[in-house]
């Protein structure tokens, strides 16, 4: 989620629980679309500040993470359909099925806020560049785009949202492409790398824990495989394809996060990037440079087409899972489960958008606008970490406890592969408990209180106390039809 930019596993209605038959989805067309679900140039500046250590940065999650993740969650697909929450349920228990679609659902919470904060910083650098550390400036505009998606979506409007399919093109492939073939020729005309590119710097400078924090941030980037795992059973041979597939998706994700990660290290020194807005001062360097600064403005535009799409998708997804669950298992209470004349969970993305709104507002209390970016960035990966151990305990469980149900496709070595897994998030998981070097004058322990915090609050506490409090006639009768999710004979 990379900048995840597709919407989280939504449950399949009873009627569509038949397996599809074969389609001629190629292999090649399935990693173009992960590829474009995963990718995004929005983590780029945060890789930049380490230049050519970037490189092993975003390949050790890749192998540890992405790869036992896209595996792992394959199986999973090919044998139980309705997503996380059924496999979580027919693995562990329902309840932490439940948490699982919850920290889907929840981890959008901050994902809002800091995908627009960098939606702000790239408008400011059309109407004014120093308004992309305003912090006042930056609460507004998102509270401004977050209110504005969500009276697109209660309108079940779907034209807007059709700019997600273009994302990968408009926001992702043309603008990193250029990005890095005018850092290319700035180079090739002998301009000094901002950043340096010798072997010395391949990995890391070690200063403490601190100075290998930013690779938690690369989990995030890579999360959303699991979702492009339902596709394996349209696949002609899934236990052939289906690897071949997600190693060219790794591939190509690898090269969309790391060339233009390198080309902004290029040209912007690590002490002045900002997180937010890193990607618009690299293009307005290069333009500059290169006196075609009329060129920014486009450029601008592009990543926000593209970054609003991914918005109106990811508002519609996983509050539609959230809320499905839901409706046949009575998790929620009946207001959140309200529809709209237009058959839209209005309720909950109101309620999701007034605590979005109080979120937005610490950008406007904190006077560092990059600070407050990496706390919800952070804050968003540990949420979401929370499903990835629930997914791979899970599949162990599943191969354990039903050898022999049917499965489209079998992971090899499935519990190498989710022990991997598992140790990385959990390693992840501490690892995003350590501030990074950019916080070395805040307080360690207020750091840890925040992201801990957040983590608990949003991640636990809140699916437990609806777990405590449900009642029998939170289920709505609407469950009961045909329409009913699968998740309820979990």
């Amino acid at each position: 989620m990379s900048s995840i930019d597709t919407p989280a596993d939504v449950p399949r209605p009873r009627a569509a629980a038949t397996r599809p038959a074969p389609t001629t989805l190629t292999w090649v067309t399935l990693a173009l679309m992960t590829t474009a679900s995963v990718a995004s140039l929005r983590a780029a500046p945060t890789m930049a500040v380490y230049g050519l250590a970037c490189v092993f940065l975003y390949l050790v999650p890749a192998i540890v993470f992405l790869l036992p993740t896209a595996l792992v969650s394959a199986e999973l697909a090919s044998g139980w359909s309705g997503g996380v929450y059924r496999w979580v349920s027919e693995g562990l228990s329902k309840p932490l099925g439940f948490l699982a679609v919850w920290c889907q659902f929840a981890m959008t919470i901050f994902y809002y806020p800091s995908l627009l904060a960098f939606v702000a910083s790239t408008i400011a650098y059309v109407i004014d560049p120093s308004l992309a550390s305003n912090g006042v400036y930056t609460a507004i505009v998102i509270m401004v785009l977050y209110w504005t998606g969500v009276w697109v979506s209660s309108r079940g409007t779907k034209a807007l949202a059709g700019l997600s399919s273009w994302g990968l093109i408009i926001g992702t492939l043309v603008p990193g492409t250029v990005l890095v073939v005018l850092g290319m020729v700035f180079l090739g005309q002998g301009n000094a790398s901002a950043a340096p590119m010798d072997a010395n710097h391949l990995l890391p400078q070690w200063t403490g824990l601190a100075s290998l924090v930013l690779i938690v941030n690369n989990f995030l980037s890579y999360s959303g495989m699991e979702m492009n795992a339902v596709h394996v059973s349209s696949l002609k041979d899934p236990a052939k394809e289906y690897p071949k597939s997600m190693f060219l998706a790794v591939g190509l994700v690898l090269l969309i996060f790391i060339l233009p990660a390198l080309a902004i290290s290029w040209v912007v020194p690590s002490d002045q990037l900002s997180l937010t807005a890193g990607v618009m001062q690299a293009f307005n360097a290069f333009f500059s440079y290169f006196h075609v600064g009329w060129m920014t403005p486009i450029a601008a535009v592009m990543l926000i087409s593209a970054s609003l799409g991914g918005m109106l998708t990811w508002l519609a997804g996983p509050s539609k899972g959230l809320l499905e669950i839901s409706r046949g298992e009575g998790y929620l209470p009946p207001f959140l489960q309200k529809l709209n004349k237009y058959g839209i969970q209005q309720n909950i993305l109101v309620t999701q958008g007034v605590v979005t709104s109080v979120i937005a507002l610490l950008y406007a209390l904190i006077p560092n606008v990059s600070s407050v970016y990496w706390i919800f960035s952070t804050i968003t990966t540990q949420v979401y970490l929370i499903v990835y151990l629930l997914m791979f305990v899970a599949a162990m469980r599943l191969r354990k406890t039903q050898p022999d149900h049917p499965r489209g496709y079998r992971a090899p070595v499935l519990g190498l592969l989710c022990s991997v897994g598992l140790l990385a998030s959990l390693a992840a998981l501490a690892i995003g408990f350590v501030p990074p070097s950019q916080f070395g004058g805040s307080s360690v322990w207020s750091y840890v209180l925040v992201i801990g915090g957040g983590l608990v609050v949003l991640g636990l506490l809140i699916p437990a106390l609806f777990l405590k409090f449900r009642k029998p006639d939170w289920r709505t009768a609407a469950a009961d039809g045909p329409d009913a999710t699968e998740g309820e004979q979990a």
